[in-house]
């Protein structure tokens, strides 16, 4: 087996042609045709269609390429570590992380970690979708809750509670509710991130729990944080919403916690990375940074 081969092979795939994998790789388009048209004769079936227009891969050819692709990036991942390891950290640390979370607090976070190491490069990804660390080449995620069973590692940062709170506006007109019985009285702005039918279920500082029930339709479901907040600092009504999302808000008086004795159990956020023997120096710096920072996390300090 040529490992050459291999790369060439998963570059023509990446770049959709042999003239991108020719630049990318700094070989000649013909070098590239050729070692594709090796790797196929040894293998003894087409991996690539060739037409005029495009390249397409075959059905074994999708096959072989997923393997090929991690085989490419534990190779540069082995090179890496060798590098890191005789040398000041450096290289590149792709991280994912939810939308509101990343734009909030995660940008100030990184900044300082780059100011630290200058020989250190993040690449993030916001985003809400749970993405394949292995296939999609992540170094760390950033998730909230309940971490599934799997062969990553989760390495728990904080924890973050969902509060009750609407404008002063809202409270002055319509008053503020003293026990959880009287949020009947009041308008709801909810945040919905899966269904429309959504409880409230909430835990006092005694330890007792209360599943809200609505009894009315909300002015607001949104499965987006920021109409909800948005909507609530105009006076739409009473939100249930993620303390980070709001501290600000709340310290510059556009809005109120409302019984503040009640709160949803914590959620947890956690560091997720895949198993390695070898550790990236640049990862463990980045957790160890990402745990300082967070503990206690900014907005509960």
């Amino acid at each position: 087996m040529d490992l050459n081969d291999i790369v060439v092979f998963t570059k023509v795939v990446e770049t959709k042609s042999f003239t991108g994998a020719a630049d990318a790789l700094g070989l000649p388009k013909s070098t590239v045709s050729r070692k594709l048209a090796q790797l196929e004769e040894r293998l003894g079936v087409r991996l690539v269609q060739r037409t005029t227009r495009k390249l397409a891969l075959t059905e074994i050819g999708e096959a072989y390429y997923e393997r090929c692709a991690r085989i490419v990036a534990d190779v540069a991942a082995a090179e890496q570590l060798v590098t890191d390891m005789q040398a000041t950290p450096r290289g590149r640390l792709r991280v994912t992380a939810p939308v509101d979370f990343s734009a909030r607090f995660l940008g100030e976070i990184v900044a300082e970690f780059l100011a630290q190491h200058p020989d250190i490069n993040v690449e993030l990804e916001a985003t809400n979708r749970v993405v394949d660390m292995i296939d999609e080449g992540f170094d760390l995620a950033l998730r909230f809750g309940q971490m599934p069973e799997s062969t990553l590692i989760a390495r728990k940062l904080c924890s973050l509670y969902l509060i009750l709170v609407a404008s002063p506006a809202y409270l002055a007109k319509r008053g503020a509710p003293k026990s959880i019985e009287e949020l009947d009285d009041h308008d709801h702005v909810l945040f919905t991130p899966a269904s429309r039918n959504q409880t409230w279920t909430l835990v006092h500082d005694n330890g007792s729990d209360h599943t809200y029930e609505f009894g009315r339709p909300a002015r607001l479901a949104s499965n987006n944080y920021g109409p909800v907040v948005d909507v609530a600092k105009q006076g739409g009504g009473i939100t249930l919403i993620s303390d980070f999302m709001v501290t600000d808000d709340i310290k510059a008086g556009k809005l109120v916690q409302v019984l503040p004795e009640w709160h949803t159990r914590p959620t947890d956020v956690h560091a997720v990375y895949p198993a390695r023997q070898n550790i990236p120096p640049r990862l463990t710096l980045f957790l160890d940074h990402l745990a300082k920072a967070l503990n206690p996390p900014p907005w509960q300090r």
